[in-house]
């Protein structure tokens, strides 16, 4: 039943979704060229509280625990678990005070109006996933960036997204690279729950009713411990967390 309602109602959510993007991207093209980087950022800011709004629509609720936990005017490094692209649109817009950047594949730099210009102007950095050489260069300069202008890196671990909540296990690259370069960081594990019950049938249609939470752990200063001993502490917080 929940799948055969769904139908009209996600017809409805893209196209405001899609209405969303195509106004924001003049909008980020102006405040970008013509007022610099904190302009840009709140258009990207209030593009991400739209978009949420949108999901609004599915019955989409969010629940924010322990945001209160970030660190302020530090580097931060957020490490989380992924489960769909509405993770990626609630971070940007909850964790705004942290300035949050993220490691994305080169394929969504192009072609997705606001999205990729938000991707190559906003801080985030593209790799090629079939080149794991190119992506050390371009993580070492988000870190030192991240640690020059004390704002804050995304990743995900796991690589990719899970379909059913699952977690699947973290790579320790990526993640090594940003502590080694951004030494005055934190990082500051998330746990995200039902994020993937939007996609459960795929993106299209999509689920309803759904209440997706974002636990933030306890920071950990990169100064403070080995990095083997950070990955453990940051994957643990983040899989102890998970609740399907």
């Amino acid at each position: 039943m929940e799948k055969l309602i769904s139908y009209p109602v996600s017809v409805i959510y893209y196209f405001c979704f899609s209405l969303c993007l195509l106004i924001f991207h003049p909008i980020q093209w102006i405040c970008f060229n013509v007022f610099g980087y904190q302009a840009h950022k709140k258009s990207v800011d209030y593009l991400n509280f739209c978009l949420l709004k949108c999901t609004n629509l599915l019955g989409t609720r969010y629940t924010i625990r322990n945001r209160n936990l970030i660190p302020e005017n530090v580097p931060v490094i957020f490490v989380a678990n992924h489960q769909s692209l509405y993770d990626i649109i609630a971070i940007i817009w909850y964790m705004r005070k942290s300035h949050p950047k993220f490691v994305s594949k080169k394929e969504l730099g192009k072609g997705i109006p606001s999205v990729s210009y938000n991707l190559r102007h906003g801080g985030s950095v593209l790799i090629d996933r079939k080149d794991p050489k190119q992506a050390i260069p371009v993580i070492k300069g988000m870190s030192e960036y991240i640690e020059k202008y004390k704002r804050s890196a995304v990743i995900f671990p796991e690589g990719t997204r899970s379909k059913d909540g699952q977690p699947k296990e973290f790579a320790q690259s990526g993640l090594k690279i940003l502590c080694k370069y951004a030494p005055s960081a934190y990082v500051v594990p998330i746990t995200i729950n039902n994020s993937w019950k939007m996609v459960k049938f795929g993106f299209f249609p999509l689920g309803l009713g759904n209440r997706l939470t974002f636990t933030v752990h306890e920071p950990i200063a990169v100064k403070d411990f080995p990095v083997e001993e950070i990955l453990e502490k940051a994957e643990k917080a983040v899989v102890g967390g998970i609740r399907n």
